[in-house]
């Protein structure tokens, strides 16, 4: 089973940083349900299957995390905790008010449901292409914490992953840095245009 980060044509199956930006911005146009749910997948890097069997014991407001039962640990019972941003808890806090009292599940949807809800935010976002999932989403929070420096063996407990060599792939990911590095090699070949408000450097070729 190929498990890296980009296909065999060699598109990637992340989100960028920017890409995750859209999709969690374009999730305020939709119910607190919907929101919630999108944000915890977003800030966590959860599986779907993962994130739908939270339950209303699984948000701990005091410490402003989550804390996920590991599904694919078959015979064990293992649970990992994940930070979440004191406006997430804030959002989850007021899905907690307005949810119906019929289930202690968070959110008691099938996976088609949850899959479903997750592909029309990117829609909303003009998030298009075999990434544009929740797993390219899950993806994008792996590559997104290995750039921000977050230590692999954290990254490897928030995903829930066994081997670390799993997380590892997500190293494969160009980053800013990166990027940045290879424009000090491409000197004088490329120019900075620089224009009014604009946040940052743009290469183009000269």
């Amino acid at each position: 089973m190929n498990t890296g980060i980009f296909t065999k044509y060699g598109n990637r199956k992340y989100l960028t940083a920017s890409e995750v930006e859209h999709f969690i911005s374009a999730t305020r146009k939709y119910s607190i349900e919907v929101r919630a749910f999108c944000l915890v997948m977003a800030f966590t890097g959860c599986r779907i299957s993962e994130a739908l069997s939270l339950t209303t014991d699984s948000i701990d407001f005091v410490s402003e995390q989550v804390v996920i039962r590991c599904l694919k640990k078959r015979g064990r019972t293992i649970f990992r905790a994940i930070p979440l941003p004191s406006n997430v808890i804030k959002i989850l806090k007021r899905w907690f008010d307005q949810r119906p009292a019929k289930t202690d599940l968070l959110w008691p949807w099938c996976r088609m449901t949850g899959y479903r809800r997750i592909r029309e935010v990117m829609d909303a976002a003009g998030i298009s292409g075999g990434h544009a999932t929740p797993k390219g989403l899950r993806h994008g929070f792996g590559v997104k914490a290995i750039q921000s420096g977050v230590p692999l063996t954290l990254v490897q407990r928030w995903l829930g992953h066994a081997d670390i060599k799993t997380t590892a792939i997500y190293t494969s990911a160009m980053g800013p840095e990166e990027r940045q590095l290879a424009a000090r090699m491409w000197g004088k070949h490329t120019r900075v245009r620089r224009g009014g408000k604009q946040a940052g450097a743009c290469l183009e070729p000269a």
